[in-house]
């Protein structure tokens, strides 16, 4: 199924998007929220019709770095041994077809195309073999990077924790198998980046049995699993697409930040 957060006349809803794109998807208006038993109201919007959200409104944002070799190697860093987190804050977090901000601050913007991984329940210390059952669904994101700024500060905070960094969307697929899936993104329609989730060095379950030994994971939360080779610049302007392969394609245009 696939779960999306809209909003419509001001009010903010989830719905179960129908239909084939490009012309004929509706929603079906969710009563309660997605992550607990929920009914469909039967209520049908078209998706034209509505302003999508980010489909989730997450705690934390976890992203998973150097998770593809080749891309480790395009910028000369080495693979780690053990999965390599940082954090993004909520304030990064924008939906499809909302602008990223391009950061005053930096000289050297680049997209980084990941799938993303999204929890449906409070979980800590999960097993590998409970893995799945904590999972919610999956998703689009694009861990946009000021590379420059990743290059000279030791923290990543700033590179890759400003407003507007994490693009999501357009929804959560909770119907997939992601471990062999095509992902991709194009800048102005021009491939940069394909590769397949196979390719990651740790899998889903290295990373959520990771993390969740450090943090309490909560419903929303997302965690971004890497990105593989061909990130490159993004210039004001541009419109960068990233499309995974059995959920959709996240698009966000570019804009000097006012």
């Amino acid at each position: 199924m696939r779960i999306a957060r809209f909003s419509i006349d001001g009010n903010v809803a989830f719905g179960a998007v129908e239909g084939e794109a490009p012309d004929g998807l509706v929603l079906d208006i969710i009563k309660g929220i997605p992550y607990a038993d929920f009914e469909l109201s039967g209520t049908k919007v078209p998706l034209s019709k509505v302003r999508l959200l980010p489909p989730v409104l997450p705690n934390k944002v976890v992203a998973f770095g150097r998770n593809y070799a080749q891309h480790a190697a395009e910028l000369g860093n080495e693979v780690p041994d053990v999965p390599f987190a940082f954090l993004k804050p909520t304030t990064s977090v924008i939906g499809s077809g909302d602008a990223i901000a391009y950061p005053s601050f930096s000289n050297e913007l680049h997209h980084e195309a990941e799938l993303a991984v999204v929890i449906g329940r409070m979980c800590r210390e999960v097993p590998r073999e409970r893995v799945k059952d904590v999972i919610f669904g999956y998703t689009c994101a694009n861990d946009v990077t000021a590379r420059d700024v990743q290059k000279r500060e030791k923290q990543w905070a700033r590179a890759k924790g400003f407003d507007t960094s994490c693009p999501l969307g357009p929804w959560v697929e909770t119907d997939l198998d992601p471990s062999d899936l095509t992902i991709q993104a194009t800048v102005n329609g021009e491939q940069r980046q394909l590769g397949r989730t196979s390719e990651m060095i740790h899998s889903i379950e290295d990373l959520i049995v990771n993390i969740s030994e450090a943090m309490t994971l909560l419903p929303g939360d997302v965690i971004l699993t890497g990105t593989p080779a061909g990130v490159g610049p993004l210039n004001v302007g541009d419109e960068v697409a990233v499309t995974i392969e059995g959920i959709g394609t996240l698009t966000n245009k570019v804009i000097k930040r006012g």
